[in-house]
């Protein structure tokens, strides 16, 4: 596909989401504010255009926006649950509409293939379908009293107003990770997306206005700003009482240090560095998919992608033997065209930080295995375009204890089971893991308190990709927070311990008593 056919179809999908030149940078879900704040503008990493302009919401903007979202919390809390959850539901149907175009829009505006853009937006409906049934099933607990004739029982009440500041790579399921389990909760949201990805947020607000107004949805349920100085005006904001916050290490402790000395509440989603371990007992044809896919996929831009490859020493080199093959065989280029495995790099910045690892890998020792580089020439006119590396190194290098977002992935042999754990474990970050074997041995020491310290921890399947029933999110430095599944969406929630007394007497605490 030529640069001009790319163009046209992007113009065709732009105006299917409602999505065109814009001088806004805030949105109460029905109404737009007009904004005097700067101009953004979005370049596509696949051909380098400038797909579209916005401008960004002021302080005064945000404050406006602020004043909207505090009174729809009032009216959208005292809305049943189940009938949250059908809004949810219709917004899950208005998705499956629009699929193909929104994900054409993620996968242009960011770069990832538009197989993971259609699956970014297929991970959204699978979200709010998760969010319908919960909405039936925001359980409480009841306990035994120790006093005679009285009940106690635990209930969950919404929050009020959940602030959400996401990533440019995922730029559109992380907030409905989010933003879907906070409404059937009760809470309203307002979403601050990355400054590199804002036309995809701007498509689903206009997805979302769409739903509002067809409900008669109090304004405010769904809000939108625009612009990174947002960013510090909803972390120290007081009427926010949780903040869920996906990027790097370095911006998650500034976020966590400015909410929590406002007793905010966090969810932080940040850096990853993420193990394979393969085991001699391995199928290696299964780690050739896993690795590789982990490894190169959304060109290394995942949280949860494969930085590390910790090979047993006896299947050292064939492992390598058979990697070097594979990644012969990769294909560069528009991720719009299925035949491509890698897409572009975000931006010129990123290729740099690419660069600048690859370097330090080599002074601090590391080998060659597979050379990287930046792609030049026809279809690579953005510069965004790199070869996916790897290079052989040590777990203490200090290059490998950082994580790089980029298709860059670190080598090395271990010897025992004990000793490949130890080199899992033995980096600041804790999000996703894996070991690749037929050894119920190892499968069970890996899954063990004494094994993996990561939030996700698998078996015979890579360390990318999540299921929406699971908790996601990982320990240490990578933060402790958890989205999507399981009962992360106890969170978005306020536990209330209710005691009844139904008696005649108020029998008080360690026995005492009043001679009244």
């Amino acid at each position: 596909m030529n640069t001009s056919a790319i163009q046209s179809s992007i113009s065709e999908t732009l105006k299917k989401l409602g999505v065109k030149e814009l001088n806004y940078g805030a949105s109460t879900g029905l109404n737009h504010l007009k904004t005097s704040g700067t101009i953004l503008d979005s370049f596509s990493p696949v051909d380098g255009t400038l797909i579209g302009s916005v401008g960004t919401s002021t302080a005064t903007e945000y404050q406006m926006v602020m004043k909207t979202a505090e009174a729809a919390a009032i009216a959208w809390k005292q809305i049943p649950a189940p009938k949250r959850g059908e809004f949810v539901r219709q917004f899950g149907d208005k998705l499956r509409e629009l699929k193909q175009p929104l994900g054409e829009l993620v996968s242009y505006e960011m770069g990832k293939s538009l197989q993971e853009g259609l699956g970014e937006v297929q991970e959204m409906i699978d979200i709010c379908d998760f969010a319908v049934g919960l909405s039936r099933q925001l359980y409480g607990l009841t306990m035994h009293s120790e006093r005679p004739m009285h009940r106690m029982y635990e209930q969950y009440h919404p929050l009020g107003i959940v602030g959400i500041i996401s990533s440019f790579n995922f730029p559109v399921a992380v907030w409905a990770w989010n933003t879907a389990l906070a409404w059937v909760c009760g809470d309203v949201c307002v979403w601050k997306p990355s400054s590199k990805t804002p036309l995809c947020a701007i498509a689903c607000q206009n997805i979302i206005g769409e739903v509002l107004k067809n409900n008669n949805v109090p304004e405010g349920v769904s809000c939108l700003v625009i612009g990174n100085e947002n960013g510090d005006l909803i972390n120290n904001d007081k009427r926010i009482p949780l903040i869920s916050f996906t990027g790097s290490t370095r911006i998650g402790r500034h976020v966590a240090k400015t909410v929590a000395e406002r007793f905010g509440k966090t969810i932080l989603e940040l850096g990853g560095n993420n193990a394979i371990i393969v085991s001699k007992e391995a199928d290696l044809s299964m780690v050739l998919i896993g690795a590789v896919f982990g490894a190169v996929g959304t060109a290394g831009q995942r949280c949860t992608s494969t930085r590390r490859l910790i090979i047993h020493e006896s299947i050292y080199d064939k492992t390598i033997d058979v990697l070097q093959k594979a990644y012969a065989q990769l294909t560069i280029g528009n991720p719009l065209d299925a035949k491509n495995h890698v897409g572009p790099l975000i931006d010129k910045g990123a290729v740099k930080d690419y660069l600048n690892a690859i370097e330090k890998a080599k002074k601090e020792g590391g080998k060659m295995i597979v050379d990287g580089g930046v792609l030049t020439g026809d279809g690579y006119e953005s510069g965004c375009y790199v070869r996916p590396c790897i290079i052989e190194a040590e777990n203490s290098f200090e290059i490998v204890q950082e994580e790089t977002f980029a298709p860059v992935l670190y080598v090395m042999k271990y010897n025992t089971i004990e000793e490949a754990i130890a080199y899992q474990n033995g980096v600041p970050q804790g999000l996703s893991s894996s070991i690749f074997t037929n050894n119920m041995r190892e499968m069970e020491l890996f899954l063990s308190a004494n094994g993996s310290d990561c939030g996700i921890a698998n078996v015979n399947i890579g360390t990318s990709g999540a299921e929406i029933g699971g908790a996601f999110g990982g320990e240490k430095e990578t933060g402790g927070g958890r989205e999507s599944g399981s009962d992360a969406w106890k969170v978005y929630m306020r536990r209330q311990t209710n005691t009844i007394n139904y008696g005649t007497q108020l029998p008080l605490a360690q026995g005492i008593k009043f001679d009244f």
